[in-house]
């Protein structure tokens, strides 16, 4: 049977702005029964009315977590797992870059934490739930940023050393190992993982940093980013086309699988990753 998201359950992080609003909206469009995960209980209520309305489609929920916190990724899965029983696709696609050094309420660096272990901790605590829904897609949102990351095992809270940048490319090499070890242990269990670059998008990425940060990524977005609905392309790819069924581990740039950097593709990191990242949101080893 050819795939098609029609009546399939779709969660989406960060599904009030940007590539993640488009994402759920056009998914709405074809008929997904679409969960968003917001921060903001007005907003992202609002936003579910507007992709009903535009999209025709009553299947639009919404779940409240600021996904930076474990105690709300944990409470957010539950939540979940109490109102579904089953779940087609995860799109991990909630990240921000933070232009100074912020610690969350685990005591974690918050890019690391959100656009990282947020990732992690969701898909292992939903993990059951795919599998038992397979075939299943999990959706990994990384970027190209990925080639100046870095892994420093010994400093991954950037207490030794901080930059905004750094911090940001780091997270998203770790979307990449991330979605490489987890590909290599879900072989044959009907559950695919790729992650993407975007690209270069009109959001509102960067501007909860306010001042003169916050004002030059406008600008620079202003000149040469993309929109949001062309950001969204590859994200909708990997969603919806049967074209990518039973491809798994990959990274897809404009609706193809490319190299990523030599890093990500270090399977000792990403082993190594995957066990700090166990340990740091305290989960047993869980495989399908």
């Amino acid at each position: 049977m050819t795939w098609t998201v029609d009546r399939k359950k779709v969660l989406i992080t960060g599904g009030t702005d940007g590539i993640g609003k488009v994402t759920a909206l056009e998914l709405a469009k074809r008929g997904a029964h679409v969960i968003i995960i917001g921060r903001n209980p007005q907003k992202t209520e609002q936003t579910v009315r507007e992709i009903r309305e535009q999209s025709d489609n009553p299947r639009v929920d919404f779940l409240i977590a600021d996904l930076s916190e474990q105690e709300q990724v944990r409470r957010v899965a539950a939540e979940y797992r109490h109102r579904y029983d089953q779940l087609h696709v995860l799109i991990n696609n909630a990240g921000a870059f933070f232009a100074k050094r912020e610690l969350t309420a685990d005591g974690l660096e918050k890019t690391f934490a959100l656009n990282h272990l947020a990732y992690f901790l969701l898909t292992h605590l939903l993990l059951d739930l795919l599998t038992k829904s397979a075939p299943a897609r999990i959706i990994n949102v990384s970027s190209a940023a990925h080639f100046g990351g870095k892994i420093n095992f010994d400093d991954l809270n950037a207490e030794k050393s901080y930059s905004g940048w750094g911090a940001y490319s780091n997270s998203k090499l770790m979307n990449v190992l991330f979605t490489y070890e987890l590909a290599r242990r879900l072989q044959g269990s009907g559950v695919t993982v790729n992650c993407l670059h975007p690209g270069f998008v009109a959001t509102q990425f960067g501007k909860n940093n306010g001042g003169l940060i916050g004002l030059g990524l406008s600008l620079v977005q202003r000149v040469g980013a993309i929109s949001p609905e062309q950001g969204a392309e590859t994200t909708l790819y990997l969603a919806t086309s049967p074209e990518v069924e039973g491809i798994t581990g990959r990274y897809f740039d404009q609706k193809k699988a490319v190299e990523s950097s030599k890093i990500s593709q270090d399977e000792e990191t990403a082993r190594r990753l995957w066990e700090v990242s166990l340990e740091l949101t305290g989960m047993k080893e869980k495989t399908a």
